[in-house]
Formats: C-alpha cells, sequence, structure tokens
C-alpha cells in the first residue's frame, strides 16, 4: 500500500460517513461536490484544464454537474476509490500525483468539520510531504504579498514569494506547512512571525498550485 492509496481509502471513508452534504473547505463545495471533483479529475481528461484555468472552468462545473446527476453519492465515492485513468493503470503514477492531492482534500473535509485535530501522522509521509512543499514552494507562494521563509519542525528550509521587501517566518510539519501553502492558511496549525501587517496579508493571500 502507498501513502497514496492510503490517502485515498481514509477520505473514501470519511466521505462515507459524513454524507453528501457536509461542508468542506473547498469554498462553496460539498462533499457530493469533492467527490464529484476528484472523479472528473481522473476521468475526464476533456475537462482537467478548467480546474486550474478559470476560462474554461464553465466546462469543468458542467461536467462536475452531470456527473452529480448521473452518479448518487455512495456510487461516486465508490469510483473515487479507485484509482482511475492512468493512475489506475501505473501505481507509481498515482503515488508521484496523488499523494498530495489525496491528503490535502481529506483534510479539506476533515477540517471543516467540528472539533477536528491534526493527525499524529507516519513521519515517511510527513518527510514526503515536506519534500513536495520545498521543492514547490516558489510555485505555490507565488502570489504572495511578502516574502515566506517555511521551517519544518524537525529539520528543512524552504523559500517562497517576492526575494525583496518584507518576510514572514513560518514553522509547523511537513504537512501543515502543506496545507498552509495550498491556500488552507486559517486551518493549517502552524506558527507565524514577523511584521503584523505582513503577517496579515500573508493569511489573506490566494496561495496554492
Amino acid at each position: 500500500m502507498t501513502h497514496a492509496r492510503d490517502e485515498r481509502n481514509a477520505l473514501c471513508d470519511l466521505l462515507d460517513r459524513v454524507g453528501p452534504d457536509a461542508p468542506t473547505l473547498c469554498t462553496g463545495w460539498t462533499t457530493y461536490d469533492l467527490a464529484a471533483h476528484l472523479v472528473v479529475r481522473e476521468r475526464r481528461p476533456d475537462a482537467m484544464p478548467g480546474i486550474a484555468v478559470k476560462a474554461l472552468s464553465g466546462h469543468t462545473a458542467s461536467v462536475m454537474a452531470a456527473m452529480k446527476a448521473r452518479h448518487p453519492y455512495p456510487e461516486l465515492v465508490g469510483i473515487v476509490r479507485r484509482p482511475g485513468g492512468v493512475y489506475g493503470l501505473a501505481g507509481f503514477l498515482d503515488e508521484a500525483v496523488n499523494t498530495i492531492e489525496m491528503f490535502v482534500h481529506h483534510e479539506d473535509v476533515r477540517r471543516a468539520q467540528p472539533g477536528w485535530e491534526p493527525r499524529d501522522l507516519p513521519a515517511g509521509l510527513d518527510r514526503l510531504l515536506w519534500q513536495r512543499v520545498s521543492a514547490g514552494a516558489r510555485i505555490m507562494l507565488r502570489r504572495s504579498p511578502v516574502g515566506v521563509v517555511l521551517h519544518r519542525l524537525g529539520g528543512g528550509v524552504a523559500l517562497g514569494g517576492p526575494r525583496k521587501g518584507p518576510r514572514v517566518e513560518v514553522t509547523g510539519t511537513g504537512s501543515e506547512l502543506l496545507m498552509f501553502c495550498f491556500g488552507r492558511q486559517e486551518h493549517a496549525r502552524v506558527e507565524l512571525a514577523g511584521d503584523p501587517e505582513a503577517v496579515a496579508r500573508l493569511r489573506s493571500a490566494p496561495l496554492g498550485i
């Protein structure tokens, strides 16, 4: 079993438990919407560009709506549980591409529920998530209005944002830094240090891929 499959299974178990109308951290999306997004992302390549490109998002939204109309929620979650498209044929691609996707969306559901607490993750998973953060910090933080210095508890530093001007120090585990850099700043258990105005601007910035 890989980290990607573990997170996929845990996410689907949670989706089954909370039902189709539970909130998520994805603005405007219920768990039903999130399940449709995951199916479209893996199984409808024609609609994938609209996930990242705003001008094409209308087609993606329409495909997601059709997916929900065609599949009852439990059936849709069952489809998510099985890696689709090329990821279902090549396990190494599933691990390379979907570990972050499944982890973040698992947390999107967990952290939208009352009383959530951070998980005690396996050291190997937290280390892998940090590797992805440190490799992609410049991209994930490209829209930050201030410089950012990421400090991983246990070792590791990565930089992002503008190279000049004020900087904010952000400290946490690899998994919490990932959530922060993916635009979930208000739901990431990290410590921020720096000029209060710079910290406030970073907290509200549109971070992520």
